[in-house]
């Protein structure tokens, strides 16, 4: 998991953590060890009658980039009755760029054609994406519609999204990622349902797993 602290103290990111069963029973997680239950509602945006699901991310870390396959592959198969969303976190000034790049592909519809080629562009192209101008010239590299991108980057309502995407951050008591909140109750992340000493992308099936168990008992009214 990519700790918040981190940031303010300029150290190494902690390795994210995990561990994966196979078909882990409800039993096996545990309130306060594998995920959080929360002292007070966090307000959802959904859709009445939909639970809200969302992912905390950072797309320079390289725990997200390694959850995103699996995170992907599930997010497509979801019941109709959830919505799930990406939401970039701000722990520090510099994310603001990407903060507003990931608002600006969901407001137009374009999270699943980008989310995977920009984590590739970082974690693998060695591309820089940490300023306006070089987020722009990928768009548009990458087929994007530069105009009505730049358009939506720089409106009023994404500067907002980034305010509200923080507000939520704060308010799920996000300090690392990645991590998935679930209805405005529960949070987890692949470091809380795996565990410590098992392998990264075991940790992150795991804890679809567990997210997939906190929906059943929202749906349930638990």
């Amino acid at each position: 998991m990519m700790d918040r602290r981190e940031w303010m103290q300029g150290s190494a990111a902690l390795a994210l953590l995990g561990g994966w069963a196979g078909t882990a029973s409800a039993q096996e997680f545990v309130e306060g060890k594998h995920y959080v239950k929360l002292p007070a509602q966090v307000p959802v945006t959904a859709p009445t009658g939909k639970i809200e699901v969302v992912e905390f991310f950072w797309y320079g870390c390289p725990h997200c980039n390694a959850f995103e396959p699996a995170l992907d592959a599930w997010s497509k198969k979801l019941p109709a009755d959830v919505a799930f969303r990406r939401v970039h976190v701000g722990f520090r000034p510099s994310f603001e760029p990407q903060q507003r790049l990931s608002a600006t592909l969901e407001a137009l519809g374009w999270t699943d054609t980008y989310q995977r080629k920009i984590f590739h562009a970082i974690h693998v192209q060695r591309q820089r994406l940490d300023r306006p101008e070089e987020i722009i010239d990928f768009i548009e590299k990458n087929g994007g519609d530069k105009a009505k991108f730049v358009e939506m980057y720089n409106s009023f309502g994404m500067q907002a999204k980034v305010r509200q995407g923080k507000l939520l951050s704060e308010s799920y008591k996000i300090d690392g990622v990645p991590a998935i909140g679930i209805h405005g109750r529960f949070y987890t992340s692949p470091s809380l349902a795996g565990g410590e000493g098992t392998p990264e992308t075991e940790g992150g099936q795991r804890c679809l797993a567990l997210t997939d168990q906190l929906i059943a008992r929202v749906r349930k009214g638990g």
